[in-house]
């Protein structure tokens, strides 16, 4: 038999129940308040003691709520909260079978894509898809195979909060660690984060998937027009990961395919010109960059990293040189539209002059003795000296040097 102090616990408890069973939305709002505020941090048995073993019962209403709610943003926010403290409960790993049994994460994923829900809900969302991520492996499976690497990475994409975005590229590391099965779909996920708007997501992306890279073994080469394509940001930050993710794909087979590009970069088409939106001319402050300035932007960035691998690798040096890296640089040194195309080209082109003879020889020649002078005597700042004709006559160089030449003279 029940003591008279148990059937008294059991007897609140029901009336709890009932109470927000006959409640309205702002009753429930109120109620909700009262749990999270008297329950967070608590661990399963303690939530058992408050609900007189049964909180499970009120568990089983805030799902059923959420899954009938979650579409119109019902309390979503304070809800998701109620639910989480039960899903981070010490030792209340049958919260979250309770919770994944009646669908859990595929509501969870569907709130994410749910265009017209506050930020602030779907940030809620992530910290409870972590939670469950956070219980082993194969809930990090279940959170795959249920398309929620493409909600994580469209929200990553589409986001406006910078918290939000952290959490998420959290959790994608997390679904990335311990998860063989799907480790590659979660890297393709954040590879296809890459091209959009947001500079935060790229930067987050770029970092995870630098921290993936030792895991994941070979780089698909679906990565390469991606990755090449994000140094075209103005942000500084995008441009800093990108190049640390560059210097780590050397030791992978997309290591030709990355270089090529980027000597590519370095001739951008030719007769094109500045082209701004119209909101530019009724604003300076709003300006938006459009081709060919990205694609200066861009050209900078590539002369900017070839310097950088060339000085971590004599290989990766030879193998730029038969690419046509000197002709490539020396046009971006001749390009008067953009500064920062002509300083790191410039910088690029001095190491590979230290670095191969032969190198110095054809630069020598092509620019002659005097403006040659110049460049040595200040890589930082001779271009700024440089007329129209100089800089025409870089621009339109013909530099070849024999493909057998690097490897023959380093």
């Amino acid at each position: 038999m029940t003591s008279v102090k148990e059937q008294e616990a059991i007897r609140k408890l029901m009336a709890f129940l009932r109470e927000w069973d006959s409640a309205h939305k702002v009753a429930r709002s109120r109620i909700l308040d009262n749990f999270i505020r008297s329950n967070d941090g608590k661990t399963e048995p303690e939530l058992e003691l408050e609900f007189s073993q049964g909180s499970s019962l009120f568990l089983a209403r805030l799902t059923a709520w959420l899954r009938m709610t979650y579409m119109y943003s019902t309390c979503l926010n304070k809800l998701l909260k109620s639910i989480g403290i039960f899903l981070s409960a010490a030792s209340g790993h049958r919260y979250l079978i309770e919770f994944l049994e009646i669908g859990g994460v595929s509501i969870l994923l569907e709130i994410l894509g749910l265009n017209h829900l506050k930020e602030e809900d779907k940030r809620e969302s992530v910290k409870l898809l972590q939670l469950v991520a956070d219980a082993g492996r194969k809930y990090k499976e279940l959170i795959c195979e249920s398309y929620g690497v493409r909600y994580l990475a469209e929200f990553l994409a589409a986001s406006n909060s910078a918290e939000a975005q952290e959490d998420v590229q959290v959790l994608m590391d997390s679904l990335g660690r311990g998860n063989p099965k799907y480790q590659s779909q979660v890297y393709k996920g954040l590879v296809a984060v890459l091209p959009c708007a947001s500079p935060r997501a790229q930067q987050l992306a770029l970092q995870t998937l630098q921290v993936m890279q030792d895991t994941v073994g070979e780089a698909p080469s679906v990565l390469v027009e991606p990755v090449l394509g994000v140094l075209c940001s103005a942000h500084l930050e995008v441009q800093y990961e990108a190049i640390q993710l560059l210097k780590a794909l050397m030791a992978h087979e997309v290591r030709p395919a990355l270089l090529k590009g980027l000597v590519a970069l370095l001739t951008p088409p030719r007769k094109k010109t500045f082209t701004f939106c119209d909101e530019t001319a009724k604003d300076p402050t709003a300006l938006r960059l459009r081709e060919p300035i990205l694609m200066y932007i861009q050209q900078a960035a590539a002369a900017k990293v070839i310097g950088v691998l060339a000085k971590e690798s004599v290989e990766a040096a030879e193998e730029l040189i038969q690419l046509k890296v000197v002709h490539g640089l020396m046009v971006a040194v001749g390009n008067l539209d953009h500064v920062a195309s002509q300083r790191h080209a410039s910088i690029s082109l001095e190491c590979f002059v230290h670095t191969f003879p032969f190198v110095e020889e054809c630069v020598k020649k092509a620019l002659g003795h005097t403006l040659f002078q110049h460049f040595m005597d200040s890589p930082e700042t001779w271009y700024t000296k440089m007329d129209p004709v100089q800089a025409e006559k870089l621009a339109s160089n013909i530099v070849d040097i024999p493909k057998d030449m690097a490897r023959m003279q380093s």
